[in-house]
Order: C-alpha cells, then structure tokens, then sequence
C-alpha cells in the first residue's frame, strides 16, 4: 500500500545561508544547497500485525538489495511485497473489536487489531554475520529479562529453507534500550545492556560464533532492573574511546580492558530514563553532549550542554519539546518518545533526530495520551550565527508511530536516509525523497515559530 508524499520542509534558520552561497566554501557550501530541497516520505505498510516492537534492514538473499526483518518474518526487498518466516509464527490472539464488540482471531499478538495490552517476545532486530560465511543472520533482543538469540542464515536459498537455526546469544538481555555496537574499538559489534543486574556488553565468540555470548561487566552489580530504561554508547570525554551512557551517569572507559575491570562512574541526571542516548557535539564547541529523551513513557525531548570546570565534565539540559505545546518553539508536543536515532537527515553535515510516540506502549488506556496520533518526525539541528541552536519538526507520519526502537538507514541508495519501524501498529517502511526547489518555494514551506 502506498500513501500520498508528506511534503517536509526546512527551518527558516537556514534562509541566511541562501544568501551566502557565493561566499561559502566546502561544509557550508555543502549545507546552503542541502537546504534548499523540499523532502517527503512514501508511507508503505507491510503488515498490521503485530509481532514485534523493532525491525531492521539487511540483504537477506544477497541480492544487492536491502530486506526488512520484523518479528518472525524477513520482507524482500525493495518492495518488501512478500515475506517468509525464518522463527516460528504460531501466535494467534483474539480480541473484541472496540467498533462493534464482536470476537475476531488474528495472527500475532494484541496491539492495533486488538483492544488491549499485551506484549511480543521480540523487542529489538539487528543482523550480521555471526558465523562469518557471507550471510546475513538475525539477532532478536527478546523481552527484557528473558534470552535473546541469533538466528543463522542456511544460505543460498534462504527463502525456501523454512525456519532457521536457532542459537542463544545472551540468557538474560535487560534495560528496554540495549545497543548493538561496537563498544570495545575492536571493529565487532556487540550487545551492549544489564544483564542480572550488571551494566556491560556480551560478545560473540570468534571461535565458535554457536556458543553463548561471552559477558563483561562494566559496573558492579547495582541489582538494575530488567525494564530500567534509557541506555546509551558514545564518547563523552573525547578521548578516542567509547563510554556507556545511562539515566543516572555515564561509565568511562578504561585505557585497558585486560580482566574486565569496572568502568568509573561520573553521575549525572539526564531524565527519568528515556530512549536510545547518544554522545554528539550539537552546538560545535568540541564537546559532545548527550541526547536522549527525558521520559520514555512521559515527555520531553532534550540535549544536554556539556561544560567543564577546569577538568570536571558537566552538562545543562536543554528540554526543546515537553509536555504543553507552547514548550516547544513550533508548537509541536508528543508523549512517549521511546525510540530515537541520531543521522544526517538533509545532507548538511550534522546529525538530525529522528522520533516519535511509542504507539500503545502500555496499551489503549496506559501512559499519557495513549490515543493520540502516533506520529513520527524529524528534528533538524540548526546551528546558529550566535552560537545557539534550534531543532526544527518535520512530521514523517502521523498513523504508525514507534516501537522500542526505530531504524534509518539508505535502503535504496539514493542518498537519503529512510525510516522502518515495526511495533504494536504494524510494521512500515518510509521512502524518502527529495526534490530542489526555488527559493520562493522554499520559503513558502517553512515551518512557522510560535509567535
């Protein structure tokens, strides 16, 4: 199904650049031109089932082509039209429909099609190649406090090959905003969470990918929940190496991993404990800040201003988007920002966010504003003349919403950046486009301030 383009604007805080194009050289040269684009977003629902609350791409087939992996199925690419089981796909709910209160069966488990909670055993998609044969297998992050695993590739005709081999990667995965990434510089990536209490990240072995993941602890074991949220790897200090980032601080690298020594924890409070964080200079005066949501089951979006005193690393929160709409400069408020993922939108050179509401994270009657639209936006990080910066919405969809996670990523290679997100509502695909416009168009497209 292919809905209308959502035409996508950019913020009236790029117009000077316009005028300085014959001034400007390499990166800003660069951004002037990306801001003269106009984007939209091709909205294409793959299922409204609900099996999963995260997807990823990845070429399956090896075809050259990106597929989609959400709960229990891959989607071939590029159409993503047909789709095959690689795990069981047994789970049949029932659910009165909210219209008229007549039973209904349906495959998958209660979310849309459905009228009350319930939760998938699948939380989080990533894929790689584990076993090192030139096939992309899948990792499946479960429901926190239970086993995630990945599953392997048969190859050749992945396809025709049914259900895949199955194998434990980690028996307890917790922490509702595990990364998959490489942590330890050592160019793999692993599962990065709190496991049994324990913040650290669990390895694949080299040797025998089929084993269990090896365990290092980074923390000692401060008994953190299972659904403690907000979870985060970037480097804070600038020191080359990568920190793990969480609600209540952030836990700095050692020069040495040698014997899994406990990581120093510089406390600080960045929200309640939200989404995805990442370690990112918003305002280029050379020290990341951190970005993350205040309120995975509340409000608020916001970076945090890092400053030193002489060697002390601090940081001011900057909420831009709270609870009432006159909090955000645009007007634009939202409840429930669990996912987010930090990428060059519009090709300027700096790093966008992308969000949303969760859709029916504790179901139809759970966590503020439940049934409000389920949007899902990007925000363009401005920089301005003054040294300030603004993050400016532009709305990708107003009927999807997020899951636990979201991912973008190219698909099509075409330069721009696209969005898939699977949870309770279904699992959707965002094609992006651009197209370059006048400078009377442009302007005309702008999102208005607040006055």
């Amino acid at each position: 199904m292919q809905f209308p383009l959502r035409t996508i604007a950019f913020p009236a805080a790029c117009a000077a650049l316009v005028a300085l194009v014959p001034l400007c050289t390499g990166t800003a040269r660069a951004a002037a031109k990306a801001a003269m684009r106009v984007h939209t977003f091709t909205r294409q629902e793959l299922t409204d089932q609900f099996w999963s609350e995260g997807a990823c791409f990845a070429d399956i087939n090896r075809d050259g082509k990106q597929d989609v992996v959400s709960g229990p199925f891959w989607y071939e690419g590029p159409g993503f039209t047909v789709r095959h089981e690689f795990m069981p796909a047994t789970q049949m709910s029932k659910s009165k429909r909210m219209s008229d209160g007549v039973e209904v069966s349906f495959p998958g488990f209660k979310g849309r099609l459905g009228n009350e909670n319930e939760y998938a055993k699948n939380f989080f998609a990533f894929s790689d190649d584990f076993n090192h044969d030139g096939w992309a297998d899948i990792l499946i992050l479960g429901f926190p406090g239970e086993n995630s695993w990945w599953f392997e590739n048969p190859g050749h005709n992945p396809a025709a090959n049914g259900r895949w081999k199955q194998h434990v990667a980690l028996d307890v995965t917790d922490n509702e905003s595990p990364h998959f990434i490489d942590i330890d510089g050592d160019g793999r990536k692993e599962i990065v969470c709190s496991s049994k209490g324990v913040y650290g990240y669990a390895k694949p072995n080299p040797k025998d990918p089929t084993k269990p993941f090896t365990w290092h602890s980074i923390s000692p074991n401060n008994k953190y929940h299972r659904f403690t949220h907000g979870l985060g790897v970037g480097d804070v200090n600038g020191d080359g190496r990568m920190d793990c980032l969480e609600k209540n601080g952030w836990w700095e690298q050692p020069k040495s991993l040698a014997g899994d020594p406990i990581w120093v924890l510089h406390p600080w409070t960045f929200g309640t404990g939200g989404a995805q964080m990442y370690a990112y200079d918003i305002n280029g005066d050379g020290l990341n800040d951190v970005i993350t949501s205040v309120a995975a089951h509340g409000y608020g979006l916001a970076w945090y201003e890092q400053y030193r005193e002489g060697s002390e690393i601090k940081f001011r929160e900057h909420i831009f988007m709270n609870k009432e709409a006159s909090e955000n400069r645009y007007g634009v408020h939202f409840s429930q920002l669990h996912a987010i993922e930090l990428i060059d939108m519009d090709g300027d050179g700096l790093k966008d966010i992308v969000t949303g509401k969760r859709f029916w994270a504790h179901g139809p009657a759970g966590d503020p504003e439940p049934n409000a639209a389920p949007v899902v936006y990007w925000w363009n990080l401005v920089r301005n003349a003054d040294k300030s910066v603004d993050f400016v919405p532009h709305l990708i969809d107003n009927n999807s919403g997020t899951g636990t996670e979201l991912k973008v990523m190219d698909f099509n290679a075409d330069g721009l950046p696209d969005v898939l997100v699977g949870n309770k509502h279904g699992v959707y695909v965002f094609t992006h486009h651009a197209r370059a416009v006048g400078r009377d168009e442009w302007l005309a497209a702008q999102p208005k301030p607040l006055k």
